[in-house]
Formats: C-alpha cells, sequence, structure tokens
C-alpha cells in the first residue's frame, strides 16, 4: 500500500491545457473526471451545495510537498472576510478529517474561481467509492476515475440502480457492523473536534468522506461551504445539529448500501433492512441522529457505548503497535545501507590522496577481500551464490563488530588472512573516516 501511495504522490500530468502554475502551485493533475458524459448523478457527487467542483493534485512551489486544490469555478469573492472560515479550520488538526491549508481566488483557468487546499491523501476512495460500487478501485491512483458498474446479486445479475427510487439492495450490506462502528467513532470524533472549535463539518456524505487506509476515514472539503454562505446569515447552532443529521443519514446509507436511504420513500424499509441486518443499538442511533431534537456530543458519545470506544482505541493501539514493529525492520535495512555505502565509497576507488593503489593497499584491501566474501562467493563449479541470508548474517556480525573471525581469500588463491568481524569494522571505519577527512580539507582549502 505504502508503496502504491509513493507511486501517487509523484504521478506525472499527462499532457492537457491545464494552467502551469495556480498561486504557487503548479504539476497540476486532475484527481476527478470531467468528461462531458457523466451522468447527473456523478455531477451531483462534485457538488458542494449547488456549486460544482473539480479537484486537482498540485505541488507547493514553497515547500514541495503535494497537495489537494479544490476549484470552485465562477466565483466571485465579495469580502476578504469570507476566508475567516478557513483561518479558523487551517487551525484544526484532527485524524478524522482532512487538513485544510488556505484558500484563495485566482484567474489562472481563464475565470475567477475559488481554490481551497487540503492535505492530500494518496489512493484515497470516497465512502461511496469504497463501499457501494462494485469494481470501485481499492488501490485508485485516481480512484474517481474507474468505471464503476453496480452491484450484482447472487444469481448474477445487475441489481436495480440505487437512484431517487423506493430500492434497496436484495442482498445484506457487504460493510461488517465492526467497520461501521469505527466509522461511527471517527465521525463522532471528528464532529466533537469541529464543534469545539465553534465550527461545522457540513460534509458529512458518502460522496465526501475519504477512505484514506484500511478503516480509516476523513471528512474532506470542510470549510468550502463556510466560504460559499459567507453572504448568508448561518446559525452556527443549527448548523451543527444538521452535522448529526447528516451522520445519521450516512450511517443508513452505508447499512443500506444506498445514498438515498433516508429519502421518505425509502426511509421505513431502509429502517427495517438496518434491523435485519445490524443490532438494535445502530437502528436506535439513526432514528436518535435523525429524529432527536437539541442533540450535542455527549449524548451522541453515550449513545455509542463506552465499549465501543474503547475497542476502538485499543484497535488504534494495536495498529501503532504494528507500525512499531514494521519500523524496527526498516530500521535494519537503513544499517544495511550505511555499511554497503561505506564498503562501496572505499572499495575500487580510482585513487585518494594522490595514491592511484589507495584502495588495494593496507587496510583498505581487507575491506575489498571482505566485500567478496560477502556478495562474490562461487560454488564449485564457478557458479556465483546468491544466498541473502549469508549477506545479511554477515552485515549484521560486522555492524555488531563481533569477535568471530572469518577467513578471506584473495581473487587469485594465492594469499588469504584471517580476520575477525572487529577488525573488519574497524579498517572500514578509519578508511571511511580518512576519506571524510579529506573532503573536509578540500572544502576548507577552497
Amino acid at each position: 500500500m505504502l508503496h502504491k501511495r509513493s507511486e501517487i504522490m509523484h504521478i506525472s500530468p499527462a499532457e492537457s491545457d491545464l494552467p502551469e502554475e495556480v498561486q504557487g502551485y503548479h504539476t497540476l493533475v486532475p484527481l476527478e473526471s470531467t468528461y462531458t458524459g457523466q451522468t447527473e448523478s456523478d455531477r451531483d457527487k462534485r457538488k458542494f451545495g449547488s456549486w460544482p467542483s473539480t479537484v486537482y493534485k498540485a505541488v507547493n512551489s514553497t515547500d514541495g510537498h503535494t497537495y489537494v486544490l479544490r476549484k470552485v469555478p465562477n466565483f466571485r469573492l465579495m469580502h476578504p472576510s469570507a476566508f475567516s472560515s478557513i483561518e479558523a479550520w487551517s487551525q484544526v488538526r484532527h485524524p478524522g478529517i482532512a487538513s485544510v491549508t488556505e484558500a484563495f481566488t485566482s484567474r489562472a483557468f481563464g475565470e475567477s474561481c475559488l481554490f481551497v487546499v487540503y492535505a492530500f491523501h494518496p489512493g484515497a476512495q470516497t465512502l461511496a467509492e469504497a463501499h457501494m460500487m462494485k469494481g470501485a478501485s481499492g488501490n485508485g491512483a485516481q480512484s474517481s476515475l474507474v468505471i464503476f458498474t453496480p452491484p450484482r446479486g447472487s444469481d448474477g445479475h445487475s441489481n436495480p440502480p440505487m437512484g431517487n427510487r423506493n430500492l434497496l439492495s436484495n442482498t445484506p450490506s457487504t460493510i461488517p457492523e465492526t467497520v461501521l462502528w469505527s466509522y461511527i467513532v471517527q465521525l463522532a470524533s471528528a464532529i466533537c473536534v469541529a464543534h469545539e472549535a465553534g465550527l461545522a463539518l457540513r460534509q458529512i456524505e458518502v460522496s465526501k468522506v475519504l477512505v484514506t487506509g484500511r478503516n480509516r476515514i476523513r471528512v474532506g472539503g470542510c470549510g468550502l461551504v463556510d466560504v460559499l454562505v459567507h453572504d448568508a446569515q448561518q446559525d452556527i447552532l443549527a448548523v451543527q445539529q444538521e452535522d448529526f443529521v447528516m451522520l445519521g443519514r450516512l450511517i443508513a446509507a452505508l447499512c443500506c448500501n444506498n445514498p438515498n436511504a433516508t429519502n421518505v420513500m425509502n426511509f421505513q424499509k431502509s429502517m427495517e433492512h438496518i434491523q435485519r441486518g445490524y443490532s438494535p443499538e445502530v437502528k436506535n442511533l439513526v432514528l436518535w441522529l435523525i429524529k432527536a431534537p437539541h442533540k450535542h456530543v455527549g449524548q451522541l458519545f453515550e449513545s455509542i457505548g463506552y465499549w465501543r470506544l474503547t475497542a476502538e482505541t485499543d484497535a488504534a493501539l494495536h495498529a501503532t503497535d504494528s507500525l512499531e514493529n514494521e519500523l524496527t525492520s526498516e530500521l535494519e535495512n537503513a544499517r544495511f545501507v550505511r555499511l554497503m555505502c561505506k564498503i562501496n565509497f572505499i572499495c575500487e576507488r580510482p585513487g585518494f590522496a594522490q595514491d592511484e593503489h589507495w584502495s588495494e593497499s593496507g587496510d583498505r584491501y581487507i575491506i575489498k577481500l571482505f566485500r567478496d566474501y560477502v556478495f562474490h562467493r562461487q560454488d564449485q563449479h564457478g557458479n556465483p551464490l546468491l544466498d541473502m541470508g549469508h549477506v545479511i548474517l554477515a552485515l549484521n556480525k560486522l555492524d555488531a563488530g563481533v569477535e568471530e573471525r572469518v577467513l578471506l581469500v584473495a581473487r587469485d588463491e594465492q594469499s588469504c588472512l584471517v580476520v575477525s568481524f572487529k577488525d573488519v569494522k574497524r579498517c572500514m571505519e578509519t578508511a571511511f573516516q580518512e576519506l571524510a577527512s579529506g573532503v573536509q580539507a578540500a572544502t576548507n582549502y577552497t
């Protein structure tokens, strides 16, 4: 997964008519399809309210990092105070929210456009792409460019489309309840942080919440609607209450595999579907979020239950332990890289300190023989021995400087040396320090 993310981070743009630079951001790559044949449903997923938007990946000229630019076309900034909410959002750092960096307007696309800059999460998919559309890319370099096909039933035929019709999937939702509760806890935590900062998420939808890792989600697009509706008088308490309603609708949508599960025509059947496929607590939470008046975060966590909160904490701690174990193995790789770099800096060097045979004499000759012992071994028929275990074991002993002795034989087999790994390490460090001192002396002279 990490290799795939790295590839996505460095993907180069195809030839396009995109501007070379937008307010200090360059190398723009579209992360969503913008072809004219899109369905109305596809276009709606890219909307924030009634405003269409397009997402790009771009590199910041100042720090060299990659960011997401969400563009809203044909936007006129009536007053600079519209960006005050972006300043507030830029102070919010939470693992369940795609971080907001800045906002600006630009005419780089030929018209006045609003741009909001977010942290870039390579390979991210929306909840809709990850759970509601069969064939959605699990590793997606540009997940929204995947051609989606409707989910298929057990008989192999396509299920009816999930439109504004009174239809639910004929098969149980594929999202496990443990994953569902993990999503709920993460979103509840994000709501808590946003509300404590006097803000509202406003984008708790299956087309806006991003899946950025295994069971890891982040709310995307925060702050954008705040800028777009700045001129309208907004009651922040009412908007925060809407966050709870949106969370309830999102849970129902995931359970029923239908983004329109809570429409008036679908609501009753959706609740029956949830009751059949999930525990009663899920249905009760959905009803409370959608219908209860005057909700607050404390009540939400009470409805979730402390045992589910602790389960999510335990899962996070286990994930941290796993990452630390992986990091430990990577530290081993770093040690091997340092050793091999030092060996190759010394061996076969054409000349140093006005001595053409520097690398073939004295302690350096021992390092050359050791290099052959580690990497250039052969069997009795002259075939190369590619034994990775031998290489790793020898480098580990060299790094530790153990007293164990090893027989080093010259290539012509006319001479041999018996030395310890400790002796080889001393020779290597001495020769490397000699090289480093020579570089420093040359630098001081110039």
